[in-house]
């Protein structure tokens, strides 16, 4: 997979991905993850990419001539873009089910907005998807980008040592994941669950189903809503 990331501020980026699992999915060849300094593409001498708003207001805006400069230039180059993905505190709520769908994908283009948020004639005219991760407002869109390439990369078949484990992860059938407990199975007389130490994977399988359910229903009861009705009709 290729993953283009635009942004104003490409220092804040290319250290953390280059660690953990990106960093990782980059050394073994399968993810090509490039970064893209968006001031590059601009046009007068001091190299600005922002502008004040039209109206009047608060914040400052990314300009659409370094942006629609830097997308042409990258569809121009290499195989086809499938999303242009922009990361933005009103798009869609990036969930599991999303990741899921994008790691499928062979090309992505992700924009990092900054300021107040880029011009809207760049959201209508190039931008296909759009994502937040979470209700709260962030300096840039620097960081909601890495936490994409991250969710995506650990889903690239050879990326994990363990290719079951990002499928067994929290969300990806809708429930949070059961506790875990490692070495030593008595730490300061707190013991680890017998049916973990019993060697019965049935018993194990079952007692781990029973808490994901238990911990989701406690902590994201919004997750079962859905399921619960449909159960009810």
């Amino acid at each position: 997979m290729r993953i283009d990331l635009v942004t104003a501020l490409p220092d804040i980026v290319k250290g953390p991905l280059e660690t953990s699992i990106p960093g990782r999915a980059q050394v073994k060849g399968l993810l090509d993850l490039r970064i893209h300094d968006l001031r590059t593409y601009a046009t007068d001498k001091h190299r600005k990419v922002d502008d004040y708003p039209f109206g009047g207001g608060a914040g400052m805006v990314l300009k659409p001539e370094p942006i629609f400069a830097c997308i042409e230039e990258l569809k121009e180059s290499g195989e086809a873009i499938d999303e242009i993905v922009f990361l933005t505190p009103d798009g869609e709520l990036f969930t599991q089910a999303a990741a899921n769908e994008l790691s499928m994908k062979k090309r992505l283009v992700l924009l990092a907005g900054h300021y107040k948020g880029v011009d809207q004639r760049v959201r209508d005219t190039l931008i296909t998807r759009e994502y937040s991760i979470g209700d709260y407002v962030l300096s840039g869109g620097e960081l909601p980008a890495m936490v994409l390439v991250d969710a995506i990369a650990r889903l690239l078949p050879g990326v994990l040592g363990d290719s079951s484990s990002a499928l067994t992860d929290s969300f990806q059938d809708g429930l949070l994941d059961a506790p875990v407990y490692t070495r030593p199975a008595d730490f300061r007389a707190m013991l680890v669950p017998e049916v973990l130490t019993s060697g019965d994977h049935r018993r194990i399988d079952e007692w781990r189903d029973e808490e994901r359910i238990r911990k989701t229903r406690q902590r994201r009861p919004d997750l079962l809503a859905g399921e619960e009705r449909e159960q009810s009709d």
